[in-house]
């Protein structure tokens, strides 16, 4: 350094405070930028004048203060963790901020507004250390700060931190950013335990082993048409392309990527060529444990190229929902219930769903209607409890079944007007349409669940049997063959006995609605 540069640049003591802040999910470029503007303007900014400290440098997601004093930079640090906190509650899951947080003590360079040093590098690399949702400091600044505030920290040892020459200890301050309130911990918590109510999915880029260039398009197709599919789907949110494509060529690991993308599901596959053939792996792994989930392969003949990717595609991305969605119910009702959670709620009523007794139907409704209390707006608990109120209608476990049919209708339309893509929103229109002798609406609305989503079994499966009976067999003749060209049920169906299974007669015919002490049972058909 000259000695103009050394007479303008000075040393002092600081705490440095640096916040990372980005949405979990993606989603449109322009709303997420101007989504984390707001957040710099409107929580990290006054909160950091408002503690005495200083925003020297922004850059992206990026924030880094500095506070003479390091007490303030901790209570600082704690203010924006319960500020992200109140803000995440008004979000969607999609739409939640993820921050880290990383606080040194140290000596500084500051020169011209900025500032720099080995303190400033450490505060950056905690933060970059830190798991989302946490606040970690190093030992000189715990040494300072723990007679002074009342937080509790955990000791997670002596660290080595990138271009630090020495290992840095760091601890972890505890309060609602490490450990998020269980009513919306799923979007943002990253440790162990957030793993457990986390559900998102991060579909990498498919290797491409053939040595032909021209397979790689054919493996990048494949990876966005998945993402594209199962996104529309929305049974679970899944990462963007423009975050999975950056592991795009790396070897990987996959408990990694599920920390990095802040999610429990990674789906990986290959694309190999030989010549007029081509084999499409895929495997679907929980990442924090490495478990493989479902693995299949795909043998075609390479005819025309985005036939068979549409085919192909369709095939995963359909064998994928069903077993996530299986895994999903087991994983949640096997352990004990701590907290009143939506979507755990709503897992453990799809558990009791597919015991099929009324019993666990009633069990059924309870856990959906406590999911509805907790989010009105949640349009699966909607759908879902309004299949459950068809079915208990139909096989007279509801003592009164009109009234059952009643609710099913309101649940049903609700969730169709809440998302009018979610495909078992419309199934349950259908179903419901259906025991109310309004078969051409039950029909339009089990042909729009199939369009929402082509792998939809049961949609296919009960439209066939509600063009059946409509057509009606004739005596000497074969049915027409599009009738029960859309009764075809797929292997995706390996979910278990499907909740829709009592509504249709072996023959695949609609039975007729039971009512109590009418001598009805399910195999009545409609004639």
């Amino acid at each position: 350094m000259s000695e103009e540069a050394r007479s303008r640049a000075s040393r002092r003591l600081a705490a440095i405070l640096v916040v990372g802040f980005q949405r979990l999910f993606p989603g449109d470029e322009l709303d997420r930028v101007a989504e984390l503007r707001a957040v710099l303007t409107e929580i990290i900014e006054p909160l950091t004048r408002e503690h005495g400290g200083n925003l020297f440098k922004q850059a992206g997601d990026l924030a880094l203060s500095e506070f003479d004093n390091v007490v303030a930079a901790t209570r600082c640090a704690a203010a924006l963790r319960d500020a992200i906190v109140q803000k995440n509650r008004a979000l969607t899951p999609e739409r939640r901020i993820a921050m880290r947080v990383g606080i040194n003590l140290g000596t500084v360079i500051a020169e011209g507004g900025d500032v720099f040093g080995d303190a400033v590098n450490i505060a950056a690399r905690l933060e970059a250390l830190a798991e989302p949702g946490s606040i970690y400091v190093s030992g000189a600044v715990y040494d300072q700060v723990a007679d002074n505030v009342d937080f509790e920290f955990e000791d997670l040892g002596p660290k080595e931190l990138k271009n630090i020459r020495r290992p840095v200890t760091v601890w972890r301050m505890a309060g609602a950013t490490g450990d998020w309130p269980d009513h919306y911990g799923a979007a943002v918590a990253p440790s162990p335990a957030g793993f457990d109510d986390r559900r998102a999915i991060a579909v990498l880029p498919f290797a491409n082993f053939s040595g032909d260039p021209e397979q790689e398009f054919f493996a990048d197709g494949i990876t966005e048409d998945i993402i594209s599919l199962l996104a529309g789907w929305r049974a679970f949110p899944v990462i963007a392309r423009n975050s999975t494509f950056t592991y795009k060529g790396q070897t990987v690991d996959i408990k990694k990527v599920g920390q990095e993308l802040g999610v429990r599901y990674v789906l990986e596959g290959s694309v190999r060529k030989s010549g007029h053939r081509v084999r499409v792996t895929a495997q679907l792994i929980r990442a924090d444990t490495n478990h493989h989930i479902m693995a299949e392969r795909y043998d075609r003949d390479l005819t025309d190229l985005f036939e068979l990717q549409d085919e192909i595609v369709t095939a995963i991305a359909g064998a994928i929902e069903p077993e996530l969605l299986k895994f999903e119910r087991e994983r949640i009702a096997e352990r004990p219930q701590h907290s009143e959670d939506a979507y755990e709620l709503y897992q453990r009523g799809m558990f009791h769903h597919y015991q099929q007794n009324k019993t666990d139907n009633i069990e059924t409704q309870a856990y959906f209607r406590r999911a509805l209390a907790i989010d009105p707006q949640y349009s699966q608990a909607a759908a879902a409890l309004s299949i459950a109120l068809t079915i208990a209608g139909y096989l007279s476990w509801a003592d009164h079944p009109e009234q059952s049919f009643e609710e099913a209708v309101e649940l049903a339309q609700r969730a169709v007007a809440l998302d009018a893509r979610y495909p078992n929103a419309h199934f349950a229109l259908a179903l419901i349409s259906m025991w109310t002798t309004r078969t051409d609406r039950a029909a339009a609305k089990f042909q729009e669940a199939i369009k929402l989503n082509p792998s939809f079994a049961a949609a296919h499966a009960v439209l066939g049997a509600v063009l059946n009976s409509r057509v009606g067999p004739r005596r000497g003749s074969r049915a027409p063959r599009r009738e029960f060209a859309s009764a075809r049920v797929t292997r995706v169906c390996s979910s278990g006995s499907p909740a829709w299974q009592p509504l249709t007669t072996s023959s695949g015919t609609i039975p007729r609605r039971s009512r109590p002490g009418d001598g009805l049972g399910p195999s009545t058909a409609v004639t």
